[in-house]
């Protein structure tokens, strides 16, 4: 068995914590609707990770990146929808009420965090051009998700814990506020993350 997760943790942290759809997208939810809210994108987000590890396993990946078209049309699906994605999050902050944890609450679902992991460019990306150099030279999907699995448990603990985080503090201050920012500036970050998709 020639994985390398060991060498494979710290290629994975810089793309694990740094602010991208999917912190997004969690802090949101957190804030909509608490620990369940963060639950269920987590669960999303991690769906979409698994996703990306069986289909470069089973080659998917390698044929749909070789196609120009194909990968195209990929980019611009997941450009629309993180356009579509940031555009809710502004209304919503717009919009924003004092925190009250509830289930009538708009709040990101778990189709909306797993099709914005699977239809991310760079997600597609990093599996095909990173997490392959750590898979070994067979490459078996087993070993594509071992590394998912450290990608997914990297990803919970960081947002679980800025989440957490974020909740303890919503208790403490303006939380209309702090819905608002967070809610704006998240829908914000998610449209210049499609513009900038849509750059390269």
């Amino acid at each position: 068995m020639d994985i390398n997760i060991v060498g494979f943790i710290p290629a994975l942290l810089p793309v694990a914590l740094s602010p991208g759809a999917s912190f997004t997208l969690v802090m949101n939810s957190a804030l909509a609707q608490g620990r369940k809210g963060l639950l269920v994108t987590l669960t999303g987000t991690a769906l979409g990770i698994y996703t990306h590890a069986l289909l470069i396993g089973l080659g998917v990946t390698s044929l749909l990146v070789a196609s120009p078209t194909l990968f195209g049309l990929l980019k611009i699906a997941g450009i629309f929808y993180l356009l579509w994605l940031g555009a809710q999050l502004i209304r919503s902050g717009l919009g924003a009420q004092e925190l009250a944890f509830s289930k009538n609450e708009k709040v990101i679902t778990l189709k909306d965090a797993w099709l914005a992991n699977v239809l991310n460019p760079k997600a597609i990306l990093f599996y095909l051009t990173v997490v392959s150099q750590f898979a070994g030279r067979q490459g078996e999907v087993s070993h594509y998700l071992a590394l998912a699995s450290v990608h997914v448990a990297v990803m919970a603990v960081w947002l679980i814990a800025l989440s957490l985080l974020l909740i303890t503090s919503a208790r403490k201050i303006n939380t209309r506020a702090l819905k608002r920012a967070i809610n704006m500036g998240g829908g914000a970050l998610l449209i210049l993350f499609a513009l900038l998709n849509l750059l390269h």
